[in-house]
């Protein structure tokens, strides 16, 4: 029997899971506070929502649950084999939030209100090659709100997002937007077929990467059209990406005001406590996105901490009909690493007694242990090991504060900071 965890899965001790306890909580706090409410889903969706759902690249990534006893059976004797393995899987792993929130959505309409605000803190999975940052399951933080074409809720979701960033102490940052319909509308002008967009958008999205000649070569591997390939690259070499010029060669400019006015609010609301930029860039990788994407970028620890956008068709894959919604996610793992890293402490935590006993001092022991938490610390009882220095010292660093040693003394003994 193998005693570690599936690669891409962690186990964590229970000093950490305080601490990932603790930045959960303030993010919940934070969302609640905004007027946010807490809904779950199953981690299990049918595998024919996850595979028509516009993931991206994410939809290679599923992990997929296979038919079960007749139903496999049956599957197996029609000559269904492993190679077709969509043939024998009937469920998956959900990869992101946004789906099953898509389903549930559709399924309990009558008894929701519009808009919707919502929120999910919970466990997704993707099929990743396990490498540093990337894990197979992971904590998202989501919020969203359904049913508003508004870009109120664009800003709301940016306000709400960085106010949980500030509470859990993630101060240096910066806020990326872009707008699917204008980045589409650009790549059109410069003689991209509409059917071919989603794939350059896929090699843009490279581009902090892999740079501009980098760009050019693999959309001219890709064969496409020569002089839309080279019109692209001579916007990307002249640098001039600003709202006002793309403004000014596009005949809907619909999407560049928008984007302006989500960011001037911003910065009127916030009195410019973060930077909030406009990138071209800027894709994110879900093919559910309609229209704004944003991202938020650590400037101290180089990479995207969250990100979204309005997915206002996804819902209507249930519905038949579109109902507009957007939505920002928090990675949790990125930034949990990023904290623990850096030495992460938990505000007005209470403090952590063990209360150490002989075998026969129970009664003596949990008296003193009440006592303790009538005054709002945290105690634990443990009968005294033979080797009670050694003991102490692992609780200290656990992250014990002090201890009781009962019938011995009265008064907490505290470890040394």
């Amino acid at each position: 029997m193998k005693i570690t965890s599936v690669k891409g899965t962690n186990d964590y001790l229970p000093n950490e899971v305080e601490i990932r306890d603790y930045l959960q909580e303030r993010i919940l706090s934070v969302y609640k506070e905004n007027g946010f409410e807490h809904i779950i889903t199953p981690a299990i969706e049918d595998i024919e929502n996850l595979d028509k759902s516009d993931g991206g690249e994410n939809l290679n990534l599923i992990f997929k649950i296979m038919k079960r006893g007749d139903k496999l059976d049956k599957a197996l004797a029609s000559g269904v084999t492993a190679a077709n393995e969509n043939e024998l899987a009937d469920m998956g792993l959900r990869y992101d939030l946004t789906l099953p929130l898509s389903r549930y959505y559709a399924n309990n309409k009558d008894k929701l209100t519009l808009p919707m605000k919502c929120i999910q803190i919970d466990r997704v999975y993707r099929a990743e090659r396990p490498q540093k940052g990337r894990l197979r399951e992971f904590i998202q933080c989501d919020i969203d709100i359904i049913g508003s074409e508004s870009t109120d809720s664009e800003i709301e979701l940016i306000l709400t997002t960085t106010k949980a960033l500030d509470a859990i102490g993630l101060k240096n940052y910066k806020v990326k937007l872009n707008d699917r319909r204008l980045l589409r509308a650009v790549l059109q002008s410069f003689g991209f077929a509409e059917n071919d967009l989603d794939s350059v958008c896929i090699t843009f999205d490279k581009m902090d990467k892999i740079g501009l000649m980098g760009v050019v070569e693999e959309l001219t591997e890709k064969g496409f059209e020569k002089d839309a390939v080279d019109n692209f690259e001579k916007f990307l070499s002249e640098g001039d990406f600003t709202l006002e010029s793309l403004k000014s060669r596009l005949e809907d400019k619909t999407p560049a005001e928008s984007l302006e006015h989500i960011i001037d609010t911003v910065n009127e609301l916030t009195v410019n406590a973060f930077e909030l930029v406009f990138d071209l860039s800027l894709v994110r990788g879900q093919g559910y996105y309609t229209g704004t994407v944003f991202e938020v970028e650590s400037i101290d620890f180089k990479g995207a901490v969250a990100g979204g956008g309005r997915y206002d068709h996804l819902i209507g894959k249930f519905l038949n009909e579109d109902i507009p919604a957007v939505g920002f996610s928090i990675g949790f793992e990125r930034i949990f690493g990023i904290l623990m890293n850096n030495g992460i402490s938990i505000e007005q935590r209470a403090d952590k007694i063990a209360v150490v006993y002989e075998d026969g001092q129970l009664k003596d022991a949990v008296k003193a242990a009440d006592a303790l938490r009538a005054q709002g610390k945290i105690a634990s009882l443990y009968i005294k090991p033979k080797k009670l220095g050694k003991f102490l010292n692992k609780l200290e660093e656990r992250g014990y504060d002090g201890f009781l040693n009962v019938g011995v003394s009265e008064e907490v003994s505290m470890f040394e900071k």
